[in-house]
């Protein structure tokens, strides 16, 4: 049993194609499924066209972003298992059953955008893979994408990292990393991606990008503060004892310069360790 959730901004062109794809994917499936539109204060006729299908449609007064849809279509949802995907016409449905099939076995199956037909942009392509990589460092699991919509989880796990979830696009990243670093089984499918079928993405390079960084760096930050401590504190070493190295050699005594960067490298492993030990602490105390 799953609830299907779409999140909806001006879509009116692609959401009619959307709620009958998915339709028709679960109707083939055998499974029993509700789906709900989530219409995040559309400008156009999106939620219109929403209610003429029939889905239980919930509308926000106002524009909140396409993570606070998702949030919202989940804590609405009457089934344990949800599935989500966008109402632009970029996302294959007919591939939610196969991913539904995995929960159990996973937590989590996100439909990875590395399928023989991907329509990436390349403004939007390059800064996503960095921060992929980034987030693959940080996290020390292979992520084929980070970010996809197309996505099937437990609403149970799912709800224990609500308050981590944000309101913008980086919502599935941050999801993604909850899952990871606490030991949650996740799958990665390769599926296509298509051609958005009209409106304008919602999506800013810069300013989502700067969002994406810092989340991922925040959500490491909450469950494991040393992997980005420890390179800190290795350059910042290295750099003081090249410093002090330097000094010697050249001066015959240490510098003020040197000294400071030792003390900042003492003070960022202090608060690192400290870090850590309240993340460890306070994962004791939920458990």
């Amino acid at each position: 049993m799953i609830s299907v959730i779409i999140p909806v901004y001006n879509e009116e062109e692609s959401i009619a194609h959307d709620i009958d794809s998915v339709r028709k994917a679960m109707d083939a499936s055998g499974m029993t499924y509700e789906l709900i539109v989530i219409d995040d204060a559309s400008l156009d006729k999106s939620g219109e066209i929403a209610k003429a299908k029939g889905v239980k449609l919930i509308t926000h007064p106002v524009n909140k972003g396409v993570g606070a849809a998702r949030k919202t279509g989940i804590l609405n949802a009457k089934y344990d298992i949800v599935a989500t995907t966008d109402g632009d016409g970029t996302y294959p449905n007919h591939e939610m059953p196969g991913l539904a099939r995995l929960i159990g076995e996973y937590d989590m199956v996100v439909g990875a955008r590395t399928g023989p037909n991907v329509h990436v942009s390349l403004i939007r392509w390059l800064p996503k893979f960095l921060i992929r990589k980034l987030a693959e460092y940080l996290t020390r699991h292979k992520i084929p994408d980070l970010n996809s919509g197309l996505r099937v989880f437990k609403k149970e796990t799912a709800l224990k990292y609500f308050y981590l979830l944000p309101d913008s696009h980086s919502w599935e990243s941050t999801i993604t990393l909850s899952f990871l670093f606490n030991g949650h089984p996740v799958k990665f499918v390769p599926v296509d991606y298509y051609k958005r079928m009209g409106g304008k993405s919602s999506f800013t390079p810069f300013r989502d990008t700067y969002n994406y960084i810092s989340l991922i760096v925040r959500t490491v930050m909450y469950f494991n503060p040393l992997r980005i401590f420890i390179p800190l504190i290795a350059a910042s070493f290295v750099l003081s004892m090249l410093k002090f190295i330097f000094d010697i050699f050249a001066y015959r005594h240490l510098s003020q310069t040197g000294i400071v960067m030792m003390t900042f490298t003492f003070n960022t492993m202090m608060i690192g360790l400290l870090a850590d030990l309240i993340v460890t602490l306070s994962r004791k105390t939920r458990t």
